[in-house]
């Protein structure tokens, strides 16, 4: 089904992510009727669902760029599959990426030379792991991250602190019990800290009011990040909280006209 918004086509999108799973999900692929040879895969953070993304691809399909923003299984705001295996879940999620790209070169009527990958907090650490899949080994990319960063190392952080702990008990029925946040947050901890792709274009960005990722945790992610060879950057805005991520979209389409992927 199809329906139009400012001469965008709007297509629906079913994600079986094959690689690993048969767990269904959907997407929603923004396609404008011209394009720059390029392509964009978005993916949203933990609990939430693709809408929030929603801004981010309307800014870039204006610009010519075909965007898909998919939902990630076991995640009920945006569909109603489950994740049964959280072991699974932590091996293959990023996986979800090469599906959305396979299921996007069905829409499209050229075959794409850069890709841009990018997402929001859980949605981001998948990007960023997903820079090394073999599919795009061929294609220029970039990595946009947004609400990610590492905490100071023996400093408690938010999500272990009992009050943000209390906020959870709703968040927690949104996701299949295999992704509660006890599962969840000291995977995503673990994967950052360990994370070791090199040589990659990242850009990061997070809000100074944004107490998820805290004060400095940006910065320390993006050093992190240098370690290993990557050309990182990064932006903080005043005011871009963590729960909004829709807000990013202004500084997502500045970054990517900055850096020359909008011509």
């Amino acid at each position: 089904m199809y329906s139009w918004l400012m001469n965008i086509e709007i297509k629906k999108i079913q994600l079986t992510w094959s690689g690993r799973l048969l767990t269904p999900t959907h997407g929603l692929m923004l396609l404008p009727e011209q394009h720059l040879g390029r392509i964009a895969l978005l993916c949203h953070g933990y609990t939430s669902h693709k809408g929030s993304l929603l801004a981010w691809a309307t800014r870039l399909a204006e610009e010519k760029i075909p965007t898909m923003i998919f939902d990630v299984p076991g995640h009920y705001l945006g569909n109603f599959s489950e994740v049964d295996n959280f072991s699974d879940f932590k091996s293959s999620a990023h996986e979800l990426f090469q599906e959305a790209y396979e299921q996007a070169l069905l829409e499209l009527n050229f075959a794409p030379e850069r890709v841009i990958l990018g997402g929001h907090s859980l949605g981001a650490l998948l990007a960023l792991k997903a820079l090394d899949l073999s599919c795009f080994s061929r294609l220029q990319k970039i990595a946009i991250g947004v609400g990610l960063g590492m905490p100071p190392q023996g400093v408690v952080h938010i999500f272990d602190t009992p009050f943000y702990k209390s906020t959870l008990k709703l968040r927690e029925g949104l996701v299949s019990p295999a992704l509660k946040p006890d599962n969840v947050f000291p995977w995503i901890k673990e994967e950052k800290e360990n994370l070791a792709i090199s040589q990659k274009r990242i850009h990061l960005i997070s809000g100074e009011d944004d107490m998820v990722v805290g004060e400095d945790g940006m910065e320390r992610f993006a050093k992190h990040l240098e370690k290993y060879g990557n050309d990182v950057s990064i932006e903080k805005p005043k005011r871009l909280a963590h729960h909004v991520p829709e807000n990013a979209a202004p500084h997502i389409k500045k970054f990517l006209k900055d850096q020359g992927w909008l011509e």
